[in-house]
C-alpha cells in the first residue's frame, strides 16, 4: 500500500518551500502565480491531503459541533434544523455530531458528557431539557446557542417569534367571518421556555382583538410526541372533543401550534365524515407535513433550516471569540393553502 504524499514530497516536486506549500493549502500570505501554479499540480499528482488531526492538535479545535435534539423522527422541524446547521458548517470546514435525547434527561446528560469527552467546539441545543446540562457545558467553557426555545439566560439564542406568524392566522380566520375558533397545543412551560406561551398568547390576543372570550371546552393541550403514544395523538384526542359538541355549539376553526397535532386533528375529522374547510378549518404551525395533506395545510411556517444556520454562524462567532453574541429573533410568516374556509352557513 502506497504512504500517503507528504507536505516535503508536495513542496520536492512544486520545487518551492514547504512554507510555501503551507500557504497556499492555508491562503494566506502571497505566493506568486507560478508558484501556486506548480503547488497546485503537485497536490493534484500526489493526491496530497492535510493531515486534520495534526490541524486540529496545532489549533487546538476538533472542527467538530454537538448538535442536541429531541426526537428527528417525532417530528420534522429537528431534522431541517439539523440540515441547515449541517450545511452551514460543511460550508465552513466543520462537521456536526447529532444527538437525540429522546425526552430523557438522563440521556441528555449522558450526550453531553460524551461531547465533552470528543472536544467538541461548541454545542447547539434545540432544546435542552436540563439546564444544569448547558451549566456544564458552560463549566467547560464549551460554547453553547439555544436554537428556538430557550431555557437559560446563561447561552445565547437564536429564535422565531412565534407571536406574529400566530397573530396572523388568528386574524385570517376572524376576518373569514370564523368565531367559534378552537385552540390544540403543547403545554405552556415557564421559565424562559416561551414557544408554546407565545403561540397561545397569540390565540388569546386573536380572540380579544375580536371581543371573543376565551372557552375552556375550546381549548387543547397536550404533547406532540410520547413515546406511549407516538406523534399528535393529543391533537386526535381534542379534536374528537370539540366534534361531539353539538352542531351550533362546536368549533368552526381549529388552531393547532403544530403541524403533526394539526395532522392528527385532519384524521379525526375525517373519520366523523366532515370535509375541510367545507364544515370546519384548520390552520397549524411549523410547515414541516402540511404541503403533503390532504387538503394542503395552511400553517405558520418557521424558517427551520435559517435557524440551523444562524445557530451554528452564531457558535462560530464565539469559538472565534465573540463572548456577548447578539440574540437572533426570526419572524414566522402565514402560508396560505386550502384548508382554511369560510364557516359553515
Amino acid at each position: 500500500m502506497n504512504k500517503p504524499a507528504t507536505l516535503m514530497e508536495v513542496a520536492r516536486i512544486a520545487g518551492v518551500s514547504t512554507a510555501t506549500v503551507a500557504r497556499v493549502l492555508k491562503n494566506q500570505g502571497y505566493v506568486s502565480a507560478k508558484a501556486r501554479e506548480q503547488i497546485e499540480a503537485a497536490v493534484k499528482a500526489t493526491g496530497y491531503r492535510p493531515n486534520a488531526m495534526a490541524r486540529n492538535l496545532r489549533q487546538q479545535r476538533s472542527y467538530t459541533i454537538g448538535h442536541v435534539v429531541s426526537a428527528v423522527t417525532a417530528n420534522p422541524f429537528f431534522v431541517n434544523v439539523a440540515h441547515g446547521a449541517e450545511d452551514e458548517a460543511f460550508a465552513r470546514g466543520f462537521s456536526t455530531l447529532l444527538f437525540n435525547h429522546n425526552g430523557s434527561a438522563e440521556r441528555e446528560r449522558a450526550g453531553i458528557e460524551r461531547f465533552i469527552e470528543q472536544r467538541v467546539d461548541a454545542v447547539l441545543f434545540t432544546t435542552a431539557i436540563e439546564v444544569s446540562d448547558v451549566a456544564l457545558l458552560l463549566k467547560e467553557r464549551i460554547p453553547v446557542v439555544q436554537v428556538e426555545r430557550r431555557v437559560t439566560a446563561d447561552a445565547p439564542s437564536v429564535t422565531v417569534d412565534n407571536e406574529v406568524g400566530a397573530l396572523e392566522a388568528m386574524a385570517y380566520l376572524i376576518e373569514l367571518g370564523h368565531r367559534r375558533i378552537a385552540f390544540i397545543g403543547g403545554t405552556p412551560m415557564v421559565d424562559d421556555r416561551l414557544v408554546e406561551a407565545e403561540r397561545e398568547n397569540a390565540y388569546r390576543i386573536g380572540l380579544f382583538n375580536a371581543g371573543l372570550s376565551w372557552r375552556d371546552e375550546y381549548v387543547g393541550h397536550g404533547a406532540y410526541y410520547s413515546p406511549e403514544d407516538g406523534t399528535g395523538r393529543d391533537g386526535y384526542r381534542h379534536t374528537k372533543a370539540f366534534l361531539s359538541l353539538p352542531r351550533d355549539k362546536r368549533p368552526t376553526a381549529i388552531f393547532a401550534t403544530c403541524d403533526i397535532l394539526a395532522a392528527s386533528a385532519l384524521q379525526a375529522i375525517n373519520e366523523m365524515g366532515l370535509r375541510v374547510p367545507g364544515d370546519i378549518s384548520i390552520i397549524g404551525f411549523d410547515d414541516t407535513l402540511a404541503q403533503n395533506l390532504a387538503p394542503p395545510l395552511t400553517t405558520v411556517a418557521q424558517p427551520m433550516q435559517e435557524l440551523g444556520r444562524r445557530a451554528f454562524g452564531m457558535a462560530l462567532s464565539m469559538i472565534e471569540g465573540d463572548r456577548s453574541p447578539v440574540p437572533v429573533r426570526l419572524p414566522s410568516r402565514l402560508v396560505i393553502r386550502h384548508s382554511v374556509g369560510p364557516p359553515p352557513r
